[in-house]
């Protein structure tokens, strides 16, 4: 046999046994991993209503470690929201733009942001963007502020849960709907 032919018998190998799934039982305690498809969705009762032409549409709701990742979908531009995090939020925008009146950056398709704990920002979309979709990553809770820091509200997990089961119910799904992504 020649170095070629011996190579690739071996790389064979290695991929056949690299194939072979894991033999042995997960933990007991795993839950169920999460696996979405068509993330963004063609059925718009999937996408839950925030405020007037903005909506979000839950990936993962993790009761147990007390954060969401969504999409976030606004079809008209101006202010979102101003709030601060107590905990880092983790952001990649999948279409459109955005950006926080507080910076100079502007959010484009394929940015990645990074949010820091406390800090206070005021999200906007402009109005020569039709529609913006963000995923979003937020840990612990969104807290709106007036301009003074005074706080007006918050979200967390849980407000997002019961936000889904009143949307999921009212849109014919059921509100055990929103089941599928706690975690």
């Amino acid at each position: 046999m020649n170095d070629v032919a011996a190579n690739r018998s071996d790389m064979e190998r290695t991929d056949a046994e690299a194939r072979i799934p894991y033999r042995h039982p997960q933990p007991k305690e795993c839950v169920p991993e999460l696996v979405i498809p068509n993330a963004i969705p063609e059925d718009e009762r999937l996408w839950v209503p925030q405020q007037e032409n903005v909506w979000f549409r839950p990936l993962c709701l993790s009761a147990t470690r007390g954060y969401w990742m969504n999409l976030l979908r606004v079809r008209k531009s101006g202010v979102l929201s101003r709030h601060r995090h107590p905990q880092p939020v983790h952001g990649f925008v999948l279409k459109g733009s955005w950006h926080y009146l507080e910076h100079d950056w502007t959010a484009t398709e394929g940015s990645y942001v990074y949010e820091t704990p406390g800090e206070t920002h005021t999200l906007v979309v402009e109005p020569d963007v039709p529609e913006m979709i963000t995923l979003f990553q937020v840990n612990g809770a969104m807290i709106y502020v007036d301009p003074d820091g005074r706080v007006q509200g918050y979200e967390d997990v849980f407000t997002k849960i019961d936000l889904c089961r009143r949307h999921y119910t009212t849109a014919g799904l059921g509100e055990s709907f929103v089941d599928q992504f706690i975690r």
